[in-house]
C-alpha cells in the first residue's frame, strides 16, 4: 500500500484557516458527541474467527486555542470482561485518543492499533456519512461511519489491512446513550 500522506504535510495548499474550515465536517463532528454502546462483530482473517464484543465509545469535544480547528477526545472500554482481550493484546481493551480536524484530515494523537501519531483522509458521502483513510506503520485502514436515525444510531464497518493483506473486518452497530 502507499502512504497517503507520509510527510504528514499539514499545510497543503498553503489556504487561510477559512478556506480549510469544512463546516459540514465540523458539523458531522458534532452530531457523533456523547456516549455510544458499541455492539462490534470482529471477523479475524488470520484465524477464520468472529467475536462479538460490546464496547462503550465516548466522544468529547475539547476547548482549543485555535478557533478553526474542532478537537475531540475518543475514549473506549468495554462493558463487561472479554477473553478476546487476553487472546489479542494488541487490541486496547480501554484507551483514549485526542484528535483534530484540520481541512479535510483529522489529525491523530495515536491510532488504535499503535502508539503512533498520524493523519486520517476524510471523505464526505453525503450529510450522514464520511470515510476514514488511514495509514500508519505496515497497517492501511478504511473505515465507513454512517449516523442514522436522528443522530441516535450509528453503523460503522472498518477493514484493516497489514502488509498488504487483509486481516480485520470490523462491524459496529451502535446506539447513542440518550440519558
Amino acid at each position: 500500500m502507499v502512504a497517503i500522506n507520509p510527510k504528514k504535510d499539514l499545510n497543503f495548499g498553503e489556504n487561510p484557516p477559512e478556506i480549510n474550515l469544512n463546516s459540514n465536517l465540523k458539523r458531522w463532528f458534532s452530531r457523533n458527541i456523547g456516549l455510544w454502546k458499541s455492539n462490534r462483530t470482529y471477523f479475524l482473517e488470520d484465524i477464520n474467527k468472529t467475536y462479538n464484543l460490546c464496547m462503550n465509545l465516548n466522544i468529547k469535544a475539547l476547548k482549543n486555542k485555535n478557533p478553526w480547528e474542532s478537537h475531540y477526545k475518543f475514549s473506549w472500554y468495554p462493558e463487561k470482561k472479554y477473553d478476546f482481550f487476553d487472546d489479542y493484546p494488541n487490541y486496547k481493551e480501554r484507551g483514549e485518543m485526542q484528535a483534530f480536524i484540520k481541512g479535510h484530515q483529522l489529525i491523530r494523537q495515536n491510532f488504535y492499533l499503535s502508539e503512533i501519531d498520524g493523519i486520517s483522509n476524510i471523505r464526505q458521502v453525503d450529510e450522514h456519512e464520511m470515510i476514514f483513510e488511514s495509514a500508519y506503520e505496515d497497517w492501511y485502514i478504511l473505515e465507513h461511519t454512517r449516523l442514522l436515525e436522528g443522530d441516535n444510531y450509528r453503523f460503522r464497518v472498518i477493514y484493516s489491512w497489514k502488509n498488504n493483506e487483509l486481516k480485520i473486518v470490523e462491524n459496529h452497530h451502535e446506539i447513542k446513550n440518550i440519558t
